[in-house]
């Protein structure tokens, strides 16, 4: 039996939880806070020091007291699989079952604990060998190895070139359903025209369609420039 077969729900939740935030930081190497994991996992500041504490005696982190924690490489590499588990369920909930945003994340996030690596493995060829989520977040490898594409919020995104959009952030899910109605979502083209009659909403053209992109969902929206590329010959 492996480590993390005798691991609890909760206990891979506080690892994803802490890879995500220390993913999220200008420094990775940072330790994730206490308040921090408080906020993210809405629980007791008390309840996350007694399992930074019980993860640092596991040997899945290193816990310094009031400063936070750090994954190890055995913690970093349980959140990696948690993270692969939940992602590959939500692209096969939204593109096979139809679930809505709601509830695919809500699905995803009580299957990831219980899937076995066999069903892991069939999930995967199953869909393709997805390497992106319906959210645009990369899906990892069974390494560990994530394909990261570069990309900007639509703030930040220069004007006149072809975009695509790349990721949307998945923290609000009226946020996500605006999104989805401006057919905005990974895998979508389009140019920015500028911004709308001097407002901060931005004017944007698609293959059919000219958007207001309201200024709330600017930071929401991430794109790259498109690069078309040049098929070999037969």
């Amino acid at each position: 039996m492996s480590l993390r077969d005798m691991l609890s729900p909760a206990v891979e939740d506080y690892l994803k939880a802490i890879f995500t935030l220390q993913s999220e930081q200008e420094r990775g190497e940072d330790p994730v806070g206490t308040t921090q994991l408080a906020d993210h996992l809405d629980v007791a500041s008390a309840s996350v020091t007694n399992m930074l504490k019980r993860l640092d005696a596991l040997g899945l982190a290193r816990y310094i007291a009031y400063k936070g924690a750090n994954l190890t490489e055995d913690g970093k590499a349980i959140a990696l699989e948690i993270i692969r588990h939940h992602r590959l369920l939500e692209t096969y909930l939204r593109e096979v079952m139809g679930y809505d945003w709601e509830e695919m994340h809500a699905e995803a996030e009580h299957l990831e604990h219980h899937i076995s690596e066999e069903f892991e493995d069939r999930l995967d060829r199953m869909l393709g060998y997805p390497t992106h989520d319906p959210h645009g977040d990369p899906i990892p490898d069974r390494d560990g190895t994530m394909v990261q594409i570069q990309s900007d919020p639509l703030s930040a995104c220069p004007s006149g070139e072809r975009l695509i959009v790349r990721r949307i952030t998945d923290t609000d899910v009226d946020l996500i359903r605006q999104i989805e109605a401006l057919n905005l979502l990974p895998g979508s083209e389009f140019c920015i025209d500028g911004q709308h009659n001097g407002s901060d909403d931005l004017l944007i053209q698609t293959s059919d369609r000219q958007m207001v992109v309201p200024m709330a969902l600017l930071d929401h929206v991430f794109a790259s420039r498109l690069v078309e590329t040049q098929q070999p010959p037969a």
